[in-house]
């Protein structure tokens, strides 16, 4: 195995439980630019306790650097990022 590198059948059963996880919240930010997702987003994460998820639906792609980047910083946990058609879904737990 390569280290820092998950085996597939791993990689699978992580994506299949994060696929099956409800999140507490979701934030539709389909349609805005740069910098309103992120501050709807910190706007909203308030709204939750720790430990609990916030989707979030954007169509801006500056949210694929702007998103990890925001969770990095104040202790968040970014647990999955994928592209959906023109969208991109993030779900995060809040630390």
């Amino acid at each position: 195995m390569i280290r820092g590198r998950m085996p597939p059948s791993l990689l699978n059963t992580t994506a299949t439980m994060i696929a099956t996880l409800t999140p507490d919240l979701v934030l539709d930010a389909v349609g805005l630019f740069c910098p309103e997702p992120v501050m709807l987003m910190h706007s909203k994460i308030r709204d939750i306790e720790s430990g609990q998820m916030l989707k979030v639906l954007a169509t801006d792609s500056s949210t694929e650097r702007d998103i990890p980047k925001f969770c990095l910083f104040l202790g968040h946990e970014l647990l999955s990022h994928e592209k959906v058609g023109d969208q991109y879904h993030y779900l995060i737990r809040k630390g």
